[in-house]
């Protein structure tokens, strides 16, 4: 398994439209070839984090452009470009 960690900001006046907008996409965002799992955080002021687990590197790498376009989505909420990393899965826990 595969996570890919992106840090964002958005505007903190429109976090509760970018809200809006990730809620409008979800179907979109979980239809991504391999995806296992989303988490998206966000502090009140527009600082967050998406982490998403995802089948393997390859897939993650290769739904780079739909990902892209996911994003261009939330070009009018965010501050900055987002930056994302990936990183191999060594634990994957829940409760």
């Amino acid at each position: 398994m595969f996570a890919r960690i992106t840090h964002y900001k958005m505007k903190p006046e429109t976090t509760d439209s970018a809200i809006a907008k990730l809620n409008s996409l979800k179907d979109d965002i979980m239809a991504l070839p391999g995806m296992v799992h989303f988490v998206n955080t966000m502090n009140s002021d527009g600082s967050g984090c998406v982490v998403s687990l995802v089948e393997s590197r390859e897939v993650s790498d290769a739904n780079q452009e739909s990902v892209a376009r996911i994003w261009a989505a939330f070009a009018d909420h965010l501050e900055g470009i987002p930056e994302g990393h990936g990183f191999d899965v060594i634990a994957n826990w829940s409760k």
